[in-house]
């Protein structure tokens, strides 16, 4: 098996773009691509799917240590012919950046430059990055003094055992993103000394997928008509040596090294006879899933139902177990709010005490209602205690670890998870109706330090603005899985 990494100078510089050129182009030549991402963004994971017609997976040493990254790296491209990895930010940024993924799993890299604005200049540029990777062993990896002053959490969650980036994996080849001609494309390359050239995506092209507060549109919109998908897979096979980026990506991986592990949630036997069966909420309000959660879910010995809020009447007949994630739903707001017959019958079911897990906008979408960034008011399912309200700004982002203060869905008291937190709305009431139900959560960052409490808990319902990567801990699916079949109602 074959793969890439495709990393960046900074963010914005056209990573996406030419990923999801590279995938389509791939796919032209007949060539089965899976894609990957770095970090834990949704939106280019979705993006990656409508191209590649694949399911994309986030690749995230924080949440999910160099294990399992590993293990899901093989599980979910054992059947393909190529594998991409797009990177996340610059490609040394963080301290579990793009750079030490690629040695994670011993993957090559291609540096994404944006060339507008300079030439010559970029060799430099790419001279910079191609001789930093020797530097790029970040102090706070070997030492820990990052999470000095905050409590042990951070040492326990810190994954530390990374490998330092081999120098032979490094950058070995270079594409331009907005470059104005081929004149101008000519000074770019002579510029480049000792990394190989693969081509350029031209300015002209205006490839560009529309933005939303939290990023990109997702796939789930159709941001990205199949004629521009095809267009952008052209523009890559004309102006990019794909068949030297497909020789290129032939280098040793992590699949010749080790041999594929079974996932340790897995079960030797799946009776979807007497499996629990968990309703997933998917539309385009609601979209923001870790897709390894729902194969660890099923692993785990439940089948997973989807159902829309924004066009069904009510939850599934055959749910024991809802899972609402995270999406947009305040630029859905009015319709899930005229969508009276469903909720009322979310309402219904958290209140007879089914089992009810909500994250980010699946919390809002839980509570009382949302004013949109114009100040509207739509009501939502009331069954939380208050209402949500967007910002003009970003409320919250970063990675959270937390540990559950009482027995829910996750897990026994005492049991920890890892996520990721980012979004523009914020719980919008009297103190006195926030406290008056319980939080089960206390969070950490990824440094150590403490956080704001969360996690908000009723009957057997429990609600967070916190995307939890099930893959970080291997027990977190059986937990839920279990607790459904301890609590769903009877029927």
């Amino acid at each position: 098996m074959q793969g890439i990494v495709i990393a960046g100078t900074h963010s914005g510089c056209g990573k996406t773009t030419v990923t999801l050129g590279v995938l389509a182009a791939l796919r032209k030549k007949g060539l089965t691509a899976q894609p990957f991402k770095a970090g834990p963004d949704f939106i280019d994971a979705g993006l990656h799917k409508l191209v590649a017609d694949r399911a994309s997976r986030n690749l995230d040493l924080w949440m999910c240590g160099a294990e399992y990254v590993q293990e899901c790296f093989l599980r979910a491209s054992a059947d393909a012919d190529v594998v991409v990895v797009e990177g996340v930010m610059g490609m040394h940024d963080g301290e579990f950046s793009t750079v030490r993924l690629a040695a994670v799993l011993n993957l090559p890299i291609v540096l994404v430059v944006d060339a507008y604005g300079m030439a010559e200049s970029a060799g430099a540029v790419v001279r910079g990055f191609a001789e930093y990777r020797v530097r790029s062993m970040h102090p706070a990896v070997t030492s820990g003094t990052a999470s000095a002053g905050c409590s042990e959490f951070g040492e326990q969650g810190r994954n530390c055992e990374l490998p330092t980036p081999n120098p032979e994996l490094s950058i070995v080849g270079v594409i331009f993103n907005r470059v104005a001609s081929e004149n101008h494309y000519k000074r770019l390359k002579e510029s480049v000394r000792d990394v190989l050239v693969l081509g350029y995506l031209p300015r002209e092209l205006n490839f560009e997928i529309p933005h939303r507060h939290l990023g990109l549109a997702v796939a789930e919109e159709s941001p990205i008509t199949s004629e521009n998908i095809d267009r952008l897979a052209d523009a890559v096979l004309r102006h990019i040596d794909v068949d030297m980026l497909y020789k290129l990506a032939n280098r040793s991986c992590i699949a010749r090294e080790q041999k594929q592990r079974p996932s340790k949630n897995k079960s030797a036997t799946r009776n979807l006879q007497s499996a629990i069966r968990i309703a997933v909420a998917y539309d385009k309000a609601f979209c923001f899933y870790y897709e390894d959660n729902l194969d660890l879910l099923r692993d785990a010995g439940a089948e997973i139902i989807r159902f829309s809020p924004l066009e069904n009447a009510k939850i599934p007949d055959n749910a024991d177990a809802l899972y609402i994630g995270g999406g947009y739903p305040e630029l859905y707001a009015e319709q899930l709010s005229n969508n009276n017959n469903m909720r009322n019958s979310l309402r219904d079911w958290a209140e007879a005490g089914r089992p009810v897990y909500a994250e980010c906008g699946g919390l809002m979408y839980l509570s009382k209602g949302i004013h949109d960034f114009e100040g509207n008011y739509f009501k939502m399912s009331g069954v939380l205690p208050f209402e949500t309200r967007m910002k003009k700004g970003r409320s919250r982002l970063g990675y959270r670890e937390l540990v559950l203060q009482e027995n829910c869905i996750l897990g026994n008291k005492g049991e920890r998870a890892k996520g990721h937190e980012f979004h523009y709305s914020e719980i919008d009431n009297d103190a006195r109706e926030i406290d008056a139900i319980r939080k089960i959560y206390t969070l950490h960052d990824n440094n150590g330090c403490p956080v704001h409490a969360e996690g908000y808990s009723y009957k057997n319902l429990l609600a967070s603005y916190v995307h939890v990567h099930f893959g970080g801990n291997a027990a977190l699916a059986m937990n839920f899985v279990n607790f459904v079949k301890e609590n769903a109602w009877k029927k």
